[in-house]
Order: C-alpha cells, then sequence, then structure tokens
C-alpha cells in the first residue's frame, strides 16, 4: 500500500435508495470526485440501501472518475463488487468475511481496510494482513454510543503493528489534530469529511 500518513479517510453518508438513485448518483459522483481533487487519500463507498446491481454501477462510474487520482477507492464489504468494478479494495466490518478469505479474491495488491472497537479487534485485524484499521469510536458521535476515548486510541496505536491506524468517532476540524498527536495514522469520517469546508481543514492541518 503506498498510502502515507496522515490519511484522511471519507466514508460515503449512505444517501443513496434504490428510489432515488437515478436522480442523485451523478451529483453524489461529482461531489466525491470533488474531494479527490482537493486531496483526500481513501474513499469507502458505503451505500447499504442499494442493490448489489446500483452498488456495482456506482463503483464503476466512481472507478472511472478516480482513475487518474491518487486517491484509494474501496468497496464496504463486497470484494466482488470491488474487484470486478477496478476499485482499489474492499472494506470489511465484524461480520464480514475474513481478511484471509478476502485477500485471495482481491489479490495482494488491494487495499484492505477493517473496522475494530477494541484493542483486541484491532491485533487480530493487524495480525491478519489488514492495510488499514479504523477505530473507534474515539469522540463522542451521534448513535454511536460511548465513546472509547483518546486514551484507547494510544493502546490501539501500540496494537495495529504494521497497518495503519486511523482515528474514527467524531472526528471534526477542531480535534482531529488530537487523535494524531496520540500517534493515530490518519482519521476517518463521514460528516466532516464529506463537508467541503471542513475537509479542507482537515487535508489542510495534518
Amino acid at each position: 500500500m503506498t498510502i502515507e500518513p496522515p490519511i484522511t479517510y471519507l466514508i460515503t453518508s449512505g444517501e443513496l435508495t434504490q428510489e432515488n438513485f437515478t436522480s442523485r448518483s451523478d451529483e453524489f459522483v461529482r461531489l466525491l470526485a470533488e474531494a479527490a481533487i482537493d486531496g483526500l487519500d481513501v474513499i469507502q463507498i458505503r451505500e447499504k440501501a442499494l442493490s448489489a446491481r446500483n452498488l456495482s454501477v456506482l463503483s464503476s462510474r466512481l472507478s472511472d472518475e478516480l482513475h487518474d487520482s491518487r486517491t484509494k477507492l474501496l468497496v464496504n464489504d463486497r470484494a466482488d463488487i470491488a474487484k470486478a468494478a477496478g476499485c482499489d479494495g474492499v472494506h470489511l466490518t465484524t461480520r464480514s468475511l475474513s481478511v484471509e478469505a478476502v485477500r485471495k479474491i482481491v489479490g495482494t495488491e488491494a487495499v484492505i481496510s477493517c473496522s475494530t472497537h477494541t484493542v483486541d479487534e484491532v491485533k487480530r485485524a493487524s495480525d491478519a494482513g489488514a492495510d488499514i484499521i479504523l477505530f473507534g469510536t474515539v469522540f463522542a458521535s451521534p448513535g454511536k454510543g460511548e465513546a472509547v476515548g483518546l486514551d484507547a486510541l494510544v493502546e490501539a496505536v501500540h496494537a495495529a503493528g504494521e497497518s495503519k491506524l486511523l482515528a474514527l468517532g467524531g472526528i471534526n476540524e477542531r480535534n482531529f489534530t488530537e487523535a494524531l498527536d496520540r500517534g493515530a495514522d490518519g482519521v476517518a469520517a463521514i460528516r466532516s469529511l464529506n463537508d467541503r469546508a471542513s475537509r479542507r481543514v482537515i487535508i489542510g492541518g495534518r
């Protein structure tokens, strides 16, 4: 993996549905292309309401759109779609196939990221060969339960080994440097990195 820290990792908002896909997907692609122009390192497509067909269409369009950029494009959970669409990799949750199984599908050059919520999960993901590990919720975030805090982030950084450890949860333009100062290799976010003004502050302040 050729992404150098500090890494900015955007998770899409989940706004697309089967009903609005035709009317809203063009603008969705345009805004993510804009994020790549701003210097974002990774985009994770996390549009859970879409059918496999529409997710494949969206992934292919974004892969084509970002082809000449430095931004890596990952598909949430669906290694088959990521590979078929020519994306850079796949993001795995705690309910997904194992890193080892997915590596056999997407190949050794693909980027695999994993969601984790405990230090033990971080160590397991690192031992399995995950390239990027998202750890959180670090700061309080609506609907995400209790924050684990910065002390737990430091423990997670130490457990991550050769994997890149990114802070997730409640990240914004006011607190992202606290995560970086604790040793995180970057930050991942939905709300703040989808907002262009906040995104530019975070990218510019790394």
